[in-house]
């Protein structure tokens, strides 16, 4: 038996069903262990974490599968306009993101739910120790990678990204922020992300049940890679894409990566993390490009706006889809912004010297997308 039909026979065990309703998953499963196990250099911390990842996400499954048997009304509920705000990586997308969800009729997923979809539903004694179970993980990595929080704050019931999403299905490229699998990230891309959308969908239907009539506003700088496919599974959304120099966020974007693979390998090559994440936003930014200047369904912001005026930003988002900011939602907003202004925001630097990224360089490299939406260079 292999290790894929193992993970599967075991699940299936502990869910007590005969098989999943739809197995389009089981290639992507296939390709990331196989990435894993012959690309990774998995510690004993990360082979473990990848199981237990692994048997999380086939018990959702399951659990969709399960509920969509006794009430298929599921599969049939709308996901009107959904918001989804993405561009250049730390380029205060997740800023943008919280922001607006401060707006008490629109609707993010929380991680709470991204961890486990239908909490909501296990009564309040079993969703009392799963949740405290979530906090449990999250100080675990915290003390095995403290400098995590302070790159991405994360909180149990802190809106977080779709990357999570389509990671229920293992097809995200959340998984190459976690482990080195150039092999795994290279298929995902190649096959594209139509089926991973798809269960994107089914993810908010199930989420949306239990908060009717509210939008979506969603995040992830990765959508950038899938907007064809986004667009076929939700042709009324709506696009935000927030703009910010590209060479002033490397650093940071491989500074992250470095401090979420460190955990689970025995080895980081910070050279190596310098290519990948540079080229994929080489790739990122040619896409961007691609956008047509006449797409109506697309708003695109820029970093230093959004930081310096951040209603204004929202006032933007809002007309664009057609929305109105309500007292109640801009009272939020501020509330939550002066909460900002409270906490430690110290900048911090970080070195490309050290991924061995050379700054003249990396500008030559996305000048046609910094050129394309007059982006301000930033001093290093």
């Amino acid at each position: 038996m292999s290790e894929v039909d193992g993970l599967l026979e075991s699940s299936l065990r502990g869910a007590r069903r005969a098989d999943f309703t739809n197995r389009s998953f089981v290639p992507s499963l296939t390709h990331l262990l196989e990435a894993c196990h012959q690309d990774a250099n998995l510690s004993l911390l990360g082979a473990w974490a990848l199981r237990f990842d692994v048997l999380r996400c086939l018990k959702n499954l399951l659990r969709f599968d399960e509920l969509e048997a006794r009430f298929p009304a599921l599969l049939e509920a709308p996901v009107p306009a959904p918001i989804f705000i993405t561009g250049m990586p730390r380029s205060g997308t997740t800023f943008l993101h919280r922001l607006i969800a401060q707006d008490p009729n629109t609707i993010a997923p929380r991680l709470m739910h991204l961890v486990h979809p239908h909490v909501s539903q296990c009564g309040r004694a079993a969703a009392a120790l799963r949740r405290a179970a979530v906090r449990v993980q999250l100080a675990l990595f915290r003390s095995l990678a403290p400098e995590f929080n302070a790159l991405h704050p994360v909180g149990v019931d802190e809106p977080e990204e779709c990357t999570d999403i389509i990671a229920q299905v293992f097809h995200s490229p959340r998984f190459e922020s976690t482990y080195r699998v150039p092999s795994y990230s290279a298929w995902i891309h190649a096959i594209g992300f139509l089926d991973a959308y798809r269960f994107h969908r089914r993810f908010l239907q199930h989420l949306q049940a239990h908060c009717p009539g509210r939008r979506w506003v969603l995040k992830s700088p990765d959508h950038v890679f899938a907007l064809d496919e986004m667009r076929t599974v939700y042709p009324d959304a709506r696009i935000i894409v927030v703009h910010r120099d590209p060479v002033r966020v490397l650093a940071s974007v491989a500074k992250l990566t470095q401090v979420m693979r460190s955990p689970f390998t025995r080895r980081i090559d910070p050279v190596e993390i310098g290519k990948e994440v540079t080229a994929s936003w080489i790739d990122g930014a040619r896409r961007l490009t691609s956008l047509s200047p006449g797409d109506r369904s697309v708003l695109h912001l820029h970093y230093r706006n959004i930081v310096s005026r951040p209603i204004d930003a929202v006032e933007a988002v809002y007309r664009h889809c057609g929305l109105t900011l309500s007292h109640a939602a801009e009272y939020g907003m501020f509330r939550w912004l002066g909460s900002l202004k409270a906490a430690d925001r110290t900048p911090r630097r970080y070195d490309l010297l050290e991924f061995g990224l050379n700054p003249d360089g990396l500008h030559k490299q996305f000048r046609h997308y910094t050129d394309r939406f007059r982006v301000q260079i930033e001093p290093e």
